[in-house]
């Protein structure tokens, strides 16, 4: 049995039984989304969440369907094709936790996590009936919104009912009559996509809402009002014609090393433009890896990122050095790099207005344009030295 030497594991159970409203035929769980199907990508969310095993609880099996899982399962987490409560129960580990997902539910990881983190039996929930989210009414205020948190337990007792039960209304019948505790869906969560679908067109339209969530990610203010802009515009365009994922990394990769040269030759203007453009390629590379699960994949990419302001600058301030014949741009751009690299391994929470690898390029870049470098560096190690000064407040305040 998977993960039996995990007594509180995780697993997750989710519904691929109903047919799209406008593709006759066609499983919802198999409509594209997010460059991938909807099941793919829900069962992207349940690994994210910490779940070790997957369940898909199927009424007929499709090619389509088969090789979603299969895709899925080559990934190394444990996904398999369920067709009752019982056989379900049989496969999971008796205290296992199990995270239930919706016949067609689209949703984003904070809400899945929040979900995940709950310690016993849970329901998400709307108090409003005509929202997106509202599948099923439990009581007269509360409608479920597609997540619940059950126990391998209750769907034993599932198993006890007649065999024309409905799998997913008997769950969460089930699950309501325990007590579950009912956590309210916030307005936050709507906004990033959460609802159920059950058309293509719908999940098409539905797609570029969750897009845009999954760039809010990188929330200081260069990011937000820049970058994160540009990946927005970018990434449902390259997810809707299918652009391998290495693609934009690729191009920012190659501009990267293009600006470091373009300054070293002393074209100090345009070999910032050109590092702007590559941090905007190497941003939407990391949104495209979250997309996908790839979290390690993300976080290296937010490294190249700061290895790109290391060297730009590094470079910039080997440039001033011979140009003003001064060793100033120099230390101030070694004392900006130190000074981030503290900044980013700082345990607070870091706030919008600190300095980021993407924020001292946009800084440095008018100073670069206007021929005045060596001013530029040092308002990025100001700026760096501010902020690092304000994370060991932080740091202090929350010890």
């Amino acid at each position: 049995m998977p993960g039996s030497n995990h007594p509180n594991m995780l697993a997750g159970l989710i519904f691929a039984i109903d047919e799209a409203s406008d593709r006759p035929g066609t499983l919802v769980a198999t409509l594209p989304f997010g460059g991938m199907t909807l099941l793919e990508y829900q069962i992207r969310l349940l690994a994210s969440a910490g779940a070790e095993q997957v369940l898909i609880a199927v009424g007929r099996m499709t090619p389509a369907l088969l090789a979603a899982v299969n895709r899925a399962g080559s990934r190394g987490l444990s996904v398999e094709i369920v067709r009752s409560a019982e056989e379900a129960a049989e496969k999971m580990q008796p205290e296992a936790r199990v995270l239930v997902m919706a016949d067609g539910l689209v949703t984003t990881d904070p809400v899945l996590d929040r979900m995940a983190a709950e310690g016993g039996h849970a329901l998400l929930v709307t108090d409003d009936a005509a929202s997106p989210a509202a599948i099923e009414r439990l009581d007269m205020r509360d409608c479920w919104a597609g997540i619940a948190s059950i126990s391998v337990g209750q769907l034993g007792q599932i198993a006890q009912m007649p065999e024309d039960y409905d799998f997913q209304s008997a769950l969460l019948r089930v699950a309501a009559q325990s007590g579950a505790e009912h956590v309210p869906l916030t307005a936050s969560w709507l906004r990033g996509g959460h609802a159920v679908e059950r058309s293509a067109e719908g999940l098409a339209s539905r797609n570029t809402g969750v897009l845009a969530a999954l760039t809010e990610r990188r929330s200081d203010w260069a990011d937000r009002w820049v970058f994160t802009r540009i990946a927005r515009a970018l990434l449902p365009e390259l997810v809707s014609r299918n652009v391998p994922s290495w693609t934009p990394v690729a191009l920012g990769g190659v501009l990267g090393l293009g600006s470091i040269g373009a300054i070293l030759k002393g074209w100090e203007g345009s070999g910032l433009a050109t590092a702007l453009f590559a941090c905007a390629g190497l941003a939407t590379g990391s949104a495209m890896a979250t997309l996908r699960g790839e979290e390690r994949r993300a976080r290296a990419l937010e490294r190249a990122i700061l290895g790109l302001f290391a060297l730009v600058a590094l470079a910039s301030g080997w440039i001033e050095r011979g140009r003003i014949d001064s060793t100033t741009p120099l230390v101030l751009a070694l004392g900006a790099v130190a000074a981030q690299l503290l900044v980013e391994r700082a345990p607070s929470r870091h706030r919008r207005w600190w300095a980021s690898p993407s924020a001292h390029l946009l800084l440095l870049a008018p100073f670069a344009f206007a021929g005045f470098a060596h001013f530029g560096l040092g308002a990025v190690a100001l700026y760096a030295f501010a902020t690092l000064a304000a994370a060991v407040e932080g740091t202090r305040e929350k010890a």
